[in-house]
Formats: C-alpha cells, sequence, structure tokens
C-alpha cells in the first residue's frame, strides 16, 4: 500500500467564501479544489467573492473553513481560454479553402468509417 502524499501548502481556486473559509466552488473547479485543500498541511484560497457570514446555503458549501488556513480576495478574473482564429482568403499562398478543408474531411472520415465496417463480423452487432 502506498501511502498518500501530503503537500506542505495547498492553493486552491473558489467562487464564493464566507469569512469563516467555506468554499463554494464553481463548475469544474470541483474535480480537484476540495481533494487539493484536504491533502495540504497549509491551505491557501484564493476566491472571487468573499460573502458575509450566513449568505451561503449550508447544502451548497463544497468545503468546509475547518481546512482553510488563509482566505486570499483576488481580482480581475477574465478567463483567456478560447483563441480568436481568422480564416484568410483561399487566394493567400499556402492556404486551402474552407471548401477544401471540408471536403478532405469528409474523404477521411468515409474512410474510417469503411475500415471500421471491414472489422464487424455476422453477428457482431445487437440490437
Amino acid at each position: 500500500m502506498e501511502e498518500a502524499i501530503t503537500g506542505d501548502f495547498s492553493l486552491v481556486k473558489a467562487w464564493k467564501a464566507d469569512p469563516f473559509g467555506n468554499l463554494v466552488f464553481h463548475h469544474s473547479a470541483q474535480n480537484f479544489n476540495p481533494v487539493i485543500a484536504k491533502a495540504g498541511r497549509f491551505v491557501i484560497a484564493e476566491v472571487e467573492e468573499i460573502v458575509p457570514i450566513g449568505t451561503l446555503n449550508p447544502n451548497q458549501i463544497h468545503l468546509p473553513g475547518i481546512y482553510i488556513h488563509r482566505l486570499i480576495q483576488g481580482e480581475k478574473y477574465e478567463k483567456r481560454i478560447e483563441r480568436l482564429t481568422l480564416t484568410q482568403d483561399s487566394g493567400s499562398v499556402g492556404i486551402t479553402s474552407k471548401k477544401n478543408e471540408n471536403e478532405e474531411s469528409l474523404k477521411r472520415r468515409e474512410r474510417i468509417v469503411k475500415r471500421a465496417a471491414k472489422e464487424f463480423k455476422d453477428g457482431m452487432y445487437g440490437k
């Protein structure tokens, strides 16, 4: 049996917190942040918003404040996950047109489907 890893510091990012350190995570932040917070000896939580005590519904708190040692309210939360890409004219050198890309993509998909169909034998599929 392997022993659990215990870090000296755990840094987590939460959506909301109250002054007691009770945290509410937003969307996929619930996946690993609570586990990481429980694994560290000293936990620092950065939150977008600190709300008054009693504002958070006790049934919606994802991590109780007992695990949190320091609470920091961050600034300017802007996720830059998406990137703007622009399609250039088909007349440009080295750029294929959107129509050609779609045709090539359809040909590749059809070739994959045909190859997968060859793998099936009678009685291998069910309803």
